[in-house]
């Protein structure tokens, strides 16, 4: 009988990692489309009829809309990988009130702090383009700023605060240790709690999809395959420190050759 019961919650929880995986890939062909879309800029269909959106900022209302919902599905196809060692973690607590649908409440709770994310770098995406600053078919910022946000983001990387918001997002045991909470609403808490967290710790790093493109698939890959990193390499602050140096030389030869 145990061993049926430990045989159900084991297919159980691969099928919950199937399913998260399968929005994340499902994300990431929504996001290469769009790309796709906005460099050839001809065709018909959604993808065609965002891009066209997507390249109007003066008609704010519709601009906002879709780049809302291009960057709530960019955070979901990045942020879902970089979360799932914490549900997998969570679901295995042998404590009262986690399970399957508690794990849920704590994914829906982290994905939500993203999306009130999304919503506001849209909000910023518009302001940017609005004024010009956003420029070619993968909307780009200009060198000058461009700089400027990778030499903000590598001093980001050095801060104490940094290093807080990643302590918080690489242990999931000891998260769990500090912050658990039973039951779904419970579960909900916890993943908003955690989202914040990962806020904290990538907000300087998003920013930097308008140094590579806001829509190029490319640097949401690196930025994505960076976070995970971040989160599952061995502990120290080299992980944090040295991509911050690395990001302002950078920032610094982005500058001198603007």
């Amino acid at each position: 009988m145990h061993s049926e019961l430990s045989v159900r919650l084991r297919t159980q929880r691969f099928l919950s990692l199937i399913a998260l995986a399968a929005v994340a890939a499902a994300g990431w062909y929504f996001l290469i489309q769009t790309e796709i879309a906005m460099r050839v800029m001809q065709g018909e269909g959604l993808f065609m009829d965002l891009m066209w959106v997507m390249m109007k900022p003066g008609d704010a209302t519709p601009y906002f809309i879709a780049t809302s919902i291009m960057w709530s599905v960019m955070m979901i196809a990045m942020m879902v990988p970089a979360v799932m060692p914490m549900l997998i973690v969570y679901r295995k607590l042998d404590r009262k009130g986690v399970s399957e649908f508690a794990t849920l409440c704590f994914g829906i709770g982290y994905l939500s702090v993203w999306i009130v994310f999304s919503i506001l770098a849209a909000a910023l995406q518009w302001l940017l383009h609005q004024r010009g600053l956003l420029s070619g078919d993968l909307l780009v910022i200009g060198k000058p700023y461009a700089a400027g946000i990778l030499v903000a983001a590598g001093l980001y990387q050095l801060t104490p605060m940094k290093d807080v918001c990643l302590e918080r997002c690489r242990s999931p045991i000891g998260y769990f240790l500090r912050y658990f909470k039973p039951g779904a609403l419970g579960g909900f808490r916890m993943g908003w709690s955690h989202g914040l967290f990962c806020i904290g710790c990538c907000w300087a790093l998003m920013a930097i999809m308008f140094v590579g493109g806001a829509m190029s698939v490319i640097t949401m890959a690196v930025l994505s395959v960076f976070i995970l990193a971040e989160r599952l390499l061995p502990p120290g602050p080299w992980v944090a420190r040295i991509p911050g140096i690395a990001l302002m030389i950078a920032g610094g030869y982005v500058g001198i050759a603007a």
